[in-house]
């Protein structure tokens, strides 16, 4: 039996002496924030934003949480790349972007299911869940994309929009991206 207790003892011991490196192979996760404070992250280093909106109750955006935003190659990419936020486009809290205050006065404290869309979600032109939302490096809107998406599908807008969009980006150029991309996610 003290064999048995001194080995399970100097396992214990050997494990927390593992290299800190280790633990660090796989990112964490996606590095989530709130649309404020990616704008107010962006005047410090521009970079463009991805906004996650999503709601509760929508199962392709459990989803996508579970089965997208997990992947470490997305999560890294993401967290190299863009600002990522996760907007609940059902939520009360008033928001603040671009200078526009944003609120939900049809918002129902308690209802369980679907409850009144967010003023933001409309000037971010969500009309299905879940959407991405992509914006440029001034806040303003990219294109927002609709619906469910694996790692292999994000990758596409997000290597298209963090590595060749520009403003005068034409519908061409993006068909052309689009129809030669080889994902690698």
């Amino acid at each position: 039996m003290k064999h048995f207790a001194l080995v399970g003892f100097l396992g214990i011991v050997l494990l927390g002496a593992l290299p800190s490196a280790w633990s660090q192979q796989a990112p964490a996760g996606v590095q989530w924030m709130s649309i404020e404070q990616a704008m107010e992250a962006q005047k410090r280093s521009p970079r463009k934003v991805m906004v996650d909106v999503y709601t509760q109750w929508c199962g392709p955006c459990k989803m996508m949480m579970a089965n997208t935003f997990t992947d470490p190659e997305v999560i890294a990419y993401l967290n190299a790349n863009y600002y990522a936020v996760k907007f609940d486009a059902e939520s009360q809290p008033s928001v603040t972007f671009q200078g526009s205050t944003y609120s939900n006065p049809g918002y129902r404290p308690g209802v369980t299911g679907r409850n009144a869309p967010h003023q933001l979600a409309a000037a971010l032109g969500v009309t299905a869940y879940p959407t991405l939302v992509f914006l440029d490096e001034k806040g303003e809107i990219i294109a927002p994309i609709t619906g469910y998406k694996t790692p292999p599908q994000i990758e596409l807008y997000l290597r298209f929009f963090a590595e060749h969009w520009t403003r005068s980006t034409v519908q061409t150029e993006w068909e052309k991206y689009r129809d030669g991309f080889q994902p690698t996610f």
